[in-house]
């Protein structure tokens, strides 16, 4: 077992960064594969970021390529995820998420996910 919360979200302008926090209690992240996903209204979650277990690995959706960054900090079993030169289009739930696939890119292949953390970004 494995809760997530994450943290960090919020409304900034076109342009501007954001830097997602994801708590995790119960196993350490050194058990899973994460990933952040978003959802936007009316649009199916899709994976943004994905990591292997222990780092080694990382998956970026082409949309977020050059712009967003995934690291972990396994001393405090915590996933960041910072967003640089946000765009309207990255408005969404934000949500983080363990596998223990060895790089999960599908959500359905994730088994915990946090609560979700809106990001709204204005033009």
């Amino acid at each position: 077992q494995v809760q997530l919360v994450e943290s960090g979200g919020g409304l900034v302008q076109a342009g501007g960064s954001l830097r997602l926090s994801c708590a995790a209690s119960g196993r350490t992240f050194s058990d899973y594969a994460m990933g952040w996903f978003r959802q936007a209204p009316g649009k199916e979650r899709t994976v943004v970021v994905a990591i292997s277990r222990r780092g080694g690995t990382t998956y970026y959706a082409n949309s977020v390529k050059g712009r967003f960054t995934i690291s972990m900090d396994n001393a405090k079993n915590t996933v960041y995820l910072q967003m640089d030169s946000l765009k309207p289009e990255d408005t969404a739930v934000y949500y983080c998420a363990a596998t223990s696939v060895a790089l999960g890119l599908r959500a359905d292949e994730y088994r915990y996910w946090g609560q979700g953390t809106q990001v709204t970004v204005s033009a």
